[in-house]
């Protein structure tokens, strides 16, 4: 994407991102709003737009159009507003506009997919194909056996692997951004393949728990395209890293575990976000899945 070549356009982008810091924004949440303001204000440059002040509903519905004639998606479209709609209110709030037209600017209609949860017979296969990498294998375990979100692992580091006086194993996840710290307890299984990949970690300086095969800290896409290819391997269709955290979710709350319980364990914020898995749940079996944990 081109940089932003008006230089007021540029200081009111570079200014929005350092708020967004400054209120503790998580850094990949900076970036993608940085990125999407980016793309709407270099839009408007194209349309001979060149204050912001001068800028109206219209304008912005004209943005959203284009978006849509260019295939965005229209989750791609709603995030792109939501970031939209926080510059504005940034805009706004710092007397830089008067009126903000953005409050007035619809989110396209889209159906909310149910979350995708792997089968007993796929995240089997899945932990199959592992295997045969240790690191890989050990990555896979943490993620079905604590439901933590990808960016949270990656992360990691030697010392948030942990056990309690009582001699309960578990990882400590730091605060990031809005989402405060806890603890996730791992069970023996998750703990050994840790153990396992700890043995054969390459030795160095750093201290994030998974690094390259050249000490480096190994990072969210190294992670994502392990993962992808060991579902294509797998013949795991149609699923995505996100959907080991839906699995554990699932299978917690299919076993009776609480709601809340299940809640602070991923770090969802509201409740009502780990309530959407209820839906999941076959009520009508004669037994409930197993947890992961019974594996």
């Amino acid at each position: 994407m081109e940089k932003i070549t008006n230089p007021e356009f540029a200081k009111q982008q570079s200014n929005f991102t350092e708020e967004l810091r400054s209120k503790g924004r998580s850094e990949a949440t900076v970036i993608a709003y940085a990125k999407d303001i980016e793309q709407l204000l270099n839009y408007f440059s194209s349309r001979g737009i060149s204050r912001l002040q001068q800028t109206t509903i219209d304008d912005l519905e004209a943005y959203k159009k284009h978006l849509q004639d260019n295939n965005y998606t229209p989750k791609s479209i709603s995030r792109k507003i939501n970031s939209t709609r926080t510059f504005y209110r940034y805009l706004l709030e710092n007397s830089y506009i008067k009126d903000n037209p953005a409050e007035k600017l619809a989110h396209p209609k889209f159906e909310t997919k149910p979350p995708r949860v792997l089968s007993e017979m796929e995240y089997r296969a899945l932990r199959d194909v592992s295997r045969v990498d240790i690191r890989l294998y050990s990555i896979v375990e943490l993620l079905l056996q604590t439901g933590i979100r990808i960016g949270e692992l990656a992360t990691l580091t030697l010392d948030d692997v942990r056990n309690t006086k009582d001699g309960i194993n578990y990882i400590y996840i730091k605060a990031q951004g809005s989402h405060p710290a806890r603890k996730v307890p791992i069970n023996k299984s998750a703990k050994k393949a840790i153990d396992e990949y700890l043995d054969i970690r390459p030795e160095t300086e750093e201290d994030t728990l998974y690094v390259t095969k050249n000490g480096r800290p190994l990072l969210v896409r190294n992670i994502r395209t392990t993962i992808d290819k060991a579902f294509e391997r797998a013949g795991i269709k149609n699923a995505k890293v996100n959907d080991l955290r839906n699995t554990f979710i699932s299978h917690h709350l299919a076993n009776g575990v609480s709601l809340v319980t299940v809640s602070k364990l991923v770090g969802h914020k509201r409740l009502s976000t780990t309530e959407k898995y209820l839906g999941l749940i076959d009520n009508n079996k004669p037994e409930a899945e197993k947890s992961l944990k019974d594996l």
